[in-house]
């Protein structure tokens, strides 16, 4: 297959006015040196569409342009009918339903959430490069980001690591929950008697839920909550709240019953919250049943 080359450009903000491009590259937006190195060689850096010596100061509102010649469809396309919540030049939100995997186990599968969003770029004229950032589980619906070019994936996967993606869950489960909020900080490991379960363990990883109660539909006997993570541990959610006794509607795997109106886990993955890595931009994205509550509750 073909390689695709692209060029992405940047526009300079008042924080980077006096820096250099050299400065920028390596201390503000901390690409790794061998990237740094790549680009150098390839020169693929310019400014204002002029090649530029790296030492030369950047001025706000300058055009800072990479041409990336590596990049080529991650998965393979199929038509899902992609709606983005967000989208700009570098990367891509979008609302995955529940009963969609986010990716492919195989490279062979081509119903994945993945394969829509790689139809949808390659529709667009795009390379075809697609990489999740995070990921939700088949059964949880909500938003999910995904870098649109190789630069700048390290810098959202770093985010990620460091906590600077906020991600709002709403979770609908059994019972009145007493507190109006609280944290679950309960380290999540295997469960040894079942190969696909999580369960809390004090030998398990690290795992932080940040819970906040929104309401309580008596007649259902549910709860509705919203959900922080420090942590992005498998199951987390459907773990820490089913072993508070309160498991989430619709998750047999952690003993929660069916209830009308919820097809799948009652999870859903509403808002995404963080400052765009290259331009500065606080970008927000909110998934469409953020806009108002179900019906039943």
């Amino acid at each position: 297959m073909q390689k695709h080359s692209s060029t992405y450009t940047i526009t300079i903000t008042t924080q980077l006015d006096g820096t250099t491009i050299e400065q920028a590259l390596k201390d503000h937006w901390r690409f790794s040196k061998k990237t740094i190195h790549q680009w150098r060689m390839e020169k693929a850096i310019t400014l204002n569409e002029e090649p530029i010596p790296w030492k030369t100061e950047l001025k706000e509102e300058d055009i800072l342009s990479i041409t990336l010649s590596d990049e080529l469809p991650t998965y393979l396309a199929s038509d899902l009918q992609i709606n983005p919540l967000y989208e700009d030049q570098h990367l891509l939100i979008v609302n995955k339903p529940a009963g969609m995997d986010t990716h492919p186990n195989d490279s062979l599968n081509d119903s994945t959430l993945v394969n829509g969003v790689v139809d949808y770029l390659l529709k667009k004229g795009h390379s075809g490069y697609a990489q999740p950032i995070h990921r939700l589980d088949r059964d949880t619906s909500g938003a999910i980001l995904f870098a649109k070019h190789s630069a700048i994936k390290p810098l959202l996967d770093r985010m990620l690591e460091q906590r600077l993606i906020k991600r709002t869950y709403w979770a609908f489960v059994e019972g009145n929950v007493k507190m109006a909020s609280g944290t679950i900080d309960k380290p999540i490991g295997n469960d040894r008697h079942h190969a696909t379960r999580k369960r809390v363990s004090p030998t398990g990883q690290k795992a932080i839920t940040h819970y906040k109660k929104i309401s309580y539909k008596e007649s259902l006997q549910a709860t509705w909550l919203e959900l922080h993570l420090d942590t992005g541990r498998t199951h987390q959610i459907r773990v820490h709240l089913a072993h508070l006794g309160y498991p989430l509607i619709g998750d047999a795997l952690y003993g929660g019953k069916k209830l009308s109106g919820f097809s799948y886990q009652a999870l859903h993955a509403v808002k995404l919250t963080f400052q765009h890595p290259l331009t500065g931009v606080t970008v927000t994205a909110q998934a469409p049943e953020l806009q108002q509550p179900p019906r039943f509750l």
